[in-house]
């Protein structure tokens, strides 16, 4: 995610903090001043590191679970809403992507049970829903706000946790991008109730309720390409007329090549056609300040990217590029000749072309490459 930054990494997983993280703080720190002073400011500021430490147990919860069926989270981020656990890939199973969901808000209740224990059993409901009075009790408010995170999580609607605990149940009867329709639709609705009581009561909860439209529908795009990646092969959508350079190539050669054409990224081959590596556009432009125009192309190209048989599914090679977070994906032949590309533009173009479809074509490519819109 941008503007964000590492601040550590726990068994794989890097931690990440959204720089308006910082802003939410000194928001705190003054809000509390104003009402009690230094002390209290930099209680409140205390209080709320807290309580993202909580945060960061709960999405720890659900990366933990991730793990138990192979999944890895590659980095947790913090934002002044909450925490967002980014998964290599989806669960595969409902029953999979139950369990994880519900492991993040587990890790709040077994937090707010340890507190109440350790206060003895004194801290009573109304009490623990002061969450925003700093003249409560600190451990108090903590295990408040902890079951207050449950209860929103849970609400059944996406990206929170309830969210997908319903498309898990919804898909054991319905198809995953059905249920993933359903879950979606309802939070886009509740996003709309947020920000209509954000403007009635609280602001923040107008963020909220962007971040909560805009994660639903991300949610169903993506429910969408896997379905329908399903039934389509990797060389049926894969673009197949693109301009290349060799190893002798320049980062000003590149640059013309840039200017000239659409394209994005650049597949360097050697002279059998096989691929050495991919230069973006961010790369060669990167390239051109650090080392100017005539360094060679090889030296700013990636060599990490995925590599498929245009045969291959269009399911795995989407999940490749999730995965590894690449631009593209290299689409071979049974040489380990590049026949063509795979990018997130195409997918999306994909996507367009089958929503338009009449009823009963589908996608394909004639011998030779040539596309094809065809008959079922």
């Amino acid at each position: 995610m941008t503007w964000s930054f590492s601040i550590g990494k726990v068994a794989g997983t890097v931690i990440r903090i959204h720089v308006t993280f910082f802003l939410l703080l000194i928001w705190i720190w003054f809000m509390h001043y104003r009402i009690g002073g230094t002390a209290a400011a930099w209680e409140g500021v205390a209080y709320i590191l807290a309580i993202f430490a909580c945060v960061v147990l709960h999405e720890f919860g659900h990366a933990l679970a991730a793990r138990r069926y192979g999944i890895k989270t590659p980095d947790i981020t913090l934002l002044p809403i909450g925490g967002l656990a980014r998964l290599e890939r989806m669960p595969e199973e409902p029953r999979q992507e139950l369990f994880i969901a519900l492991a993040g808000p587990m890790v709040n209740v077994v937090i707010a049970a340890i507190i109440i224990v350790g206060l003895g059993g004194s801290a009573g409901i109304e009490q623990m829903m002061q969450v925003e009075d700093p003249r409560a009790d600190f451990l108090v408010r903590l295990a408040g706000v902890n079951i207050f995170l449950v209860l929103f999580n849970m609400i059944p609607a996406f990206p929170m946790d309830g969210g997908r605990v319903l498309r898990a149940l919804l898909a054991t009867r319905l198809t995953w991008a059905r249920a993933t329709q359903i879950a979606a639709g309802i939070g886009q609705g509740l996003a709309f109730l947020f920000g209509f009581l954000g403007l009635l009561y609280n602001p923040l909860l107008i963020f909220i309720a962007i971040f909560v439209y805009l994660a639903a529908a991300a949610e169903a795009q993506n429910a969408q390409i896997r379905d329908i990646a399903n039934s389509v092969l990797t060389g049926d959508v894969m673009v197949t007329e693109f301009a290349s350079f060799d190893r002798s190539s320049t980062i000003a050669q590149a640059i013309d090549r840039l200017l000239a054409t659409t394209q994005s990224e650049f597949p360097v081959l050697d002279p059998a056609g096989h691929l050495e590596g991919l230069l973006t556009r961010n790369d060669m432009i990167a390239a051109l300040k650090e080392t100017g125009p005539d360094a060679p192309v090889v030296s700013a190209m990636r060599t990490d990217i995925p590599r498929v048989h245009r045969r291959q599914s269009l399911t795995e090679s989407f999940r490749l590029m999730q995965e590894s977070g690449a631009p593209a994906v290299a689409v071979m032949d049974s040489e380990g000749r590049l026949v063509g590309l795979l990018t997130h533009e195409t997918i999306g173009e994909m996507m367009m072309v089958r929503s338009a479809m009449p009823e009963g074509f589908r996608l394909g490519r004639r011998r030779g490459g040539a596309p094809l819109v065809r008959r079922s």
